[in-house]
């Protein structure tokens, strides 16, 4: 490979200029244009559209955040009439499907939210004729 030299290869010019003595006032003519230009700045309160419009989209976002909120917690949740009519009606659901898919944790919660009393325990084994039926089931 021949060895590249720098300083000895005749140097492309780029095209540009700045003119003579440009970057000496430069920032002297930057501050007195920006001195010379003041921002005219109309505060928001002064205008009475922009204000209204803001207090009207204020006022549609706070009664939108309750209507949605009750949507999205009545949709996610079935009640338990609901689900007991779907159960109801399908044909091919019998109890054992309904038991097979239990837990043990569901089994301890409904025995705990199911209490009967000794009398209503005594009067439906007394009025129920098979009750051999039920001792086995």
């Amino acid at each position: 490979m021949k060895a590249f030299k720098l300083e000895n290869e005749p140097k492309i010019k780029t095209g540009f200029k700045t003119p003579d003595h440009y970057f000496d006032d430069l920032s002297a003519k930057v501050l007195q244009q920006i001195n010379e230009k003041e921002v005219k700045v109309i505060p928001i309160y002064k205008r009475k559209k922009v204000l209204s419009l803001m207090a009207a989209a204020a006022i549609v976002i706070a009664l939108m955040i309750p209507v949605v909120n009750n949507y999205n917690a009545t949709s996610k949740n079935l009640d338990e009439a609901t689900i007991e009519t779907y159960l109801s009606y399908q044909s091919n659901l019998n109890q054992y499907d309904l038991i097979k898919e239990l837990d043990t944790k569901d089994i301890d919660k409904l025995g705990k939210s199911v209490v009967l009393e000794q009398e209503t325990l005594e009067d439906i084994l007394s009025s129920n004729p098979n009750i051999e039926n039920l001792i086995s089931e």
